[in-house]
């Protein structure tokens, strides 16, 4: 019974579309924030240093920035209905998933190496990430294909000797 309920509540709080996030990527982040009667929208932009396992309704993800020297970090859970949206920036490459050591550094080390997007391509990057895992099907498939006719091959040159072996 128990397990139902979280199960339907998870479902009914999770949004639909949500970009792919990864440590290194720059990203901004819009917040709801509501002053007395009045709601308004703040963009808080920063590197992913760390998103915690989890793809539940508990999930979250850090973001890290340099506020006038001092570093700054923000905790978000995915799936929070006080985050309007998330653009993501710059998607740098890094070979860390956990990126704590980006809190020692300052200045020009502090810096990461990647490519910089633009609005559009966003939906490309997801796009890209689909086309890599069908062209991984599609090499498998192809590589079942050539086996296939490497074997047909390999039995053809072996009639094709028995005859001349019979002549």
């Amino acid at each position: 019974m128990f397990q139902d309920l979280l199960h339907f509540v998870s479902e009914q709080s999770k949004p639909k579309q949500l970009p792919l996030l990864k440590a290194g990527y720059t990203v901004k982040v819009h917040q709801k924030i509501k002053e007395g009667n009045k709601e308004r929208i703040q963009g808080f932009v920063g590197l992913i240093i760390k998103i915690n396992s989890g793809n539940g309704v508990d999930s979250t993800f850090t973001v890290r920035k340099i506020v006038e020297g001092i570093g700054v970090e923000k905790t978000f859970p995915i799936y929070s209905p006080l985050i309007a949206k998330i653009e993501i920036l710059k998607k740098a490459k890094v070979r860390r998933a956990k990126m704590y050591f980006m809190r020692d550094r300052s200045g020009k080390s502090a810096r990461l190496k990647g490519e910089w997007l633009e609005n559009g391509d966003v939906e490309n990057l997801s796009k890209k990430e689909d086309k890599k895992e069908e062209n991984v099907e599609v090499t498998k498939e192809e590589s079942k294909k050539e086996d296939n006719i490497k074997e047909e091959n390999a039995e053809v040159t072996k009639e094709e000797s028995k005859e001349e072996e019979s002549k």
